[in-house]
């Protein structure tokens, strides 16, 4: 059923946060799912919903069209058909037909022959990043530029218009990880400097520990783990350096020298320290992105027993 989830996310070129959300429900139920099961599962599914923000129509008109149901019809030999639903009955017997092909394509006319979730890896992630390509432009998804750190949200609103950028750099945002905001907000798609908007730039490589909204466009790098908080590369890279993103390769590294990337003290301001209360046992205990940032004493499952009533 998770690899199915998987399957139907990239069909329909769903959100990136349907990565933690179901790594964190996985982790409870005491089910082996890991990050790159979105790239095995999702690679070779076709985009097949004409949706924003891939595409150009909203969420009703899906529903018109015929549903998700119809679409898993579509990709019905790269899921698991048989698989039981809740109701006891097998996913196939819920399979639909399309009733509108300018929204929901048949499988023959895909607007992406390839839409699932890219998770990529390398000195910027060791343990994991993600991308949605089908929201991104194309013409980015390998690129080389210099990073523009900001060291938390406040230092982006702050300096965000004066920073010195222009349409190749990459804009980093840290300290909005699950410990270091806290709560990975989804702040991850950065805004652009007012002066490239004002010359007709409308979208930039940019990289981040945080979330982003599903609805949201652009060439987003997202879930960077371990989070700068966290002790992760992010918190090491300095404004200059050289980021390089290969999603075909699944790479996202900063080009610097690893003894001398080592050697740097990492950035701590910015980071969310909370001192007691539901913030303190939230940051000591949170999980990492690539694990569903969850907290750590609820993984495994615990059954359905409740000991005693409560009142």
């Amino acid at each position: 059923s998770f690899l199915n989830a998987i399957g139907a996310l990239a069909a329909v070129g769903g959100s990136t946060n349907a990565v933690v959300h179901l790594l964190a429900i996985a982790g409870r139920l005491g089910v082996e799912l890991e990050l790159d099961d979105f790239d095995r599962t999702g690679s070779g599914v076709p985009l097949l919903v004409d949706l924003q923000p891939a595409g150009r129509h909203l969420m009703d008109d899906l529903f018109r069209a015929g549903g998700l149901m119809a679409v898993l019809k579509q990709v019905g030999d790269l899921l698991d058909p048989a698989a039981l639903t809740v109701t006891g009955e097998p996913l196939s017997a819920y399979f639909g037909e399309i009733w509108d092909e300018a929204v929901i394509r048949r499988r023959s006319a895909p607007l992406l022959p390839d839409a699932g979730i890219a998770v990529l890896r390398g000195n910027l992630a060791p343990r994991g990043a993600v991308i949605k390509p089908a929201a991104a432009s194309p013409e980015l998804l390998r690129h080389r530029g210099r990073a523009v750190v900001f060291d938390s949200i406040e230092d982006l609103y702050q300096r965000l218009d004066t920073v010195d950028a222009d349409e190749t750099s990459v804009l980093v945002l840290r300290g909005c990880g699950p410990r270091g905001y806290p709560g990975m907000p989804e702040v991850g798609n950065l805004p652009l400097p007012a002066k490239l908007l004002a010359k007709g730039v409308r979208d930039m490589v940019r990289i981040s520990d945080a979330r982003m909204s599903g609805t949201a466009y652009g060439t987003v790098v997202l879930h960077a783990a371990p989070e700068a908080a966290a002790g992760g590369p992010l918190a090491r890279v300095r404004t200059g350096d050289p980021i390089v993103l290969d999603v075909a390769a699944r790479r996202l590294d900063v080009d610097v020298p690893e003894a001398e990337l080592a050697a740097r003290e990492p950035v701590t301001t910015g980071f969310a320290r909370p001192v007691r209360g539901w913030e303190r046992l939230y940051v000591d205990h949170v999980l990492q992105a690539d694990r569903g940032a969850d907290l750590d004493f609820l993984v495994g499952s615990s059954g359905d027993h409740v000991s005693r009533e409560s009142h």
